[in-house]
């Protein structure tokens, strides 16, 4: 027997080079020809994606070894495929997450060349250790295809085993979900399962069903006049979408940023270097005394906040209220403001989805809200009717009425009807403030004066006169002043001053937040 010989037989380094070679083939993924499509197209590989998004050699793969082995005779290796999904532990800027991701190079990350058990346990490790899960998908996202009933031998009863681990992450641990490619099934409903999707414009495209199932229904269509990001983004369907995939994970980790690992955990404050007493003159003129003028709301959140922390969620989509996190003396907060360049400002169906979903996303992680209220009530006419705005506006007043985490609302400009009363829940404490600009009532004057004194305007000599002297009686009775006097409103503040009363807030909510499992967990 030769020394080498005996080597092996005395030790393991024989099996432990068939691990390596086996975790070599694995990483071929689909072979060299898939692999220069996928560059091809403009896309990264699966592994390609991980290295780019986690910390540099952080990635500690889970089930490498797990996939399709073909042998001899003899039973001798000849060749190993791995999975097509990919998933283990990873850090982004320091912090531990769970990463997984589609291999489109197999099958495009179909079920005949996955093995559901990486997908369950991949779920299981991010909900069990309590960290942020990152789903990167493309494909199918490991459901089936057509080709799966001949592979299987069977056609199976429609089942998505494991879900219910997907539904109790979305109110325990934060979820991101980044569709880079052409994403359909079950992929797409893992994208809509989270807290927080993109896509990539231009490269990425998702839908229930592509182009050529859809084409038998007649509608012969693109992939991006299907499902591209325009579409998901004005839906709702999807959160964001970004020209590049390191763009993508850039917004998966400033997302993360701001949310703790889980339930369990608090947000912590950050160093901030602006001044949480700063003061802006330019607000004092940010509203219009014309109150048919429009104005933009963006530049004044941007102002209030700390110096570029405002990060946006859902801009496309339910316009009527920007929503995204920021940061108020370094704390982490969920604000909420009325854009009046999108229906004045008034709550459509879509505006409604919007505000539960995201209240729903701030209780479940413990930040606080701040809301800008600029709200002249719900959208009114035949397609507000058409498309159930009250059913929605009173689904979203509720998830604000459950809502225990701190709340502040400031009363810009208008609030009125059912939909300005959701700028508080019910009878419980709130901090609440308005700027001078502010107006509010069961119904604006303008439209609703001609209604009420319609019998004084017709009967008048000179209605026109008339209508105008009720709108100036009626305007200096609903002024702020006077619900002031009768306690209706709180305080009436400069705002110039507003950033310290907000920063006060802050520093003020963050003792009182509380850890665990909200009452009602967030659904997507």
């Amino acid at each position: 027997m030769s020394d080498k010989d005996r080597y092996f037989k005395m030790n393991w380094e024989k099996e432990l080079e068939e691990k390596v070679s086996r975790e070599k083939l694995s990483e071929n993924l689909g072979g060299k020809d898939r692999i220069k499509k996928q560059h091809d197209a403009g896309l990264y590989t699966v592994r390609e994606r991980i290295d780019i998004l986690t910390d540099k050699s952080s990635f500690n793969e889970v089930g490498k070894l797990a996939g399709h082995a073909i042998y001899n005779e003899n039973n001798d290796l000849i060749d190993f495929k791995g999975s097509n999904f990919i998933f283990g532990k990873a850090k982004i800027n320091g912090r531990n997450i769970i990463v997984g991701g589609d291999d489109f190079t197999l099958r495009g990350g179909s079920a005949d060349a996955s093995i559901k058990e990486k997908h369950l346990k991949c779920e299981q490790m991010a909900l069990s250790l309590r960290l942020p899960l990152i789903r990167i998908v493309e494909g199918s996202g490991g459901g089936g295809s057509v080709k799966t009933i001949e592979t299987s031998g069977r056609a199976n009863v429609p089942e998505v085993e494991g879900w219910n681990l997907v539904v109790e992450s979305m109110g325990t641990i934060p979820r991101v979900a980044l569709g880079l490619g052409s994403v359909a099934g079950l992929g797409a409903a893992h994208l809509a399962c989270s807290h927080y999707s993109v896509m990539v414009k231009e490269k990425s495209a998702v839908f229930v069903a592509g182009p050529p199932v859809v084409e038998q229904i007649g509608q012969k269509l693109t992939k991006n006049e299907l499902g591209g990001y325009e579409i998901q983004l004005k839906s709702g369907a999807v959160d964001d979408a970004v020209d590049t995939e390191e763009e993508a994970f850039d917004a998966a980790k400033k997302f993360l940023s701001y949310l703790p690992n889980s339930v369990y955990q608090l947000s912590d404050q950050i160093t901030c270097k602006d001044n949480p007493k700063r003061a802006s003159e330019w607000l004092i003129e940010a509203i219009p005394k014309n109150i048919k003028s429009v104005y933009k709301i963006r530049p004044i959140i941007e102002d209030l906040v700390d110096k570029g922390s405002f990060f946006e969620i859902g801009k496309e989509y339910g316009k009527s209220i920007v929503t995204g996190f920021c940061r108020l003396n370094g704390w982490s907060i969920a604000l909420m403001a009325s854009d009046p360049y999108s229906y004045g400002g008034c709550w459509t169906s879509d505006t409604c989805k919007k505000v539960q979903k995201f209240v729903d996303l701030a209780e479940t992680f413990h930040l606080p809200i701040v809301y800008l209220v600029d709200c002249p009530g719900f959208q009114v006419g035949l397609d507000a009717e058409k498309k159930g705005t009250i059913k929605e506006g009173v689904r979203a007043m509720s998830a604000i009425w459950q809502t225990k985490t701190p709340w502040m609302s400031i009363i810009i400009r208008n609030c009125f009807g059912v939909a300005g009363a959701a700028h508080k829940r019910g009878s419980s404490y709130i901090s609440r403030f308005a700027w001078p600009s502010a107006r509010w009532g069961s119904l604006p004057l303008e439209g609703g004066i001609e209604a009420a004194y319609r019998s004084d305007i017709e009967n008048a000599n000179d209605p026109k006169l008339e209508l105008q002297k009720i709108t100036t009686r009626l305007n200096k009775l609903r002024s702020p002043f006077r619900s002031a006097e009768s306690f209706l409103i709180e305080e009436i503040i400069d705002p110039r001053h507003t950033r310290r009363i907000m920063c006060e807030f802050a520093d003020l909510s963050a003792p009182l937040r509380k850890t665990g499992i909200t009452n009602r967990t967030m659904r997507p």
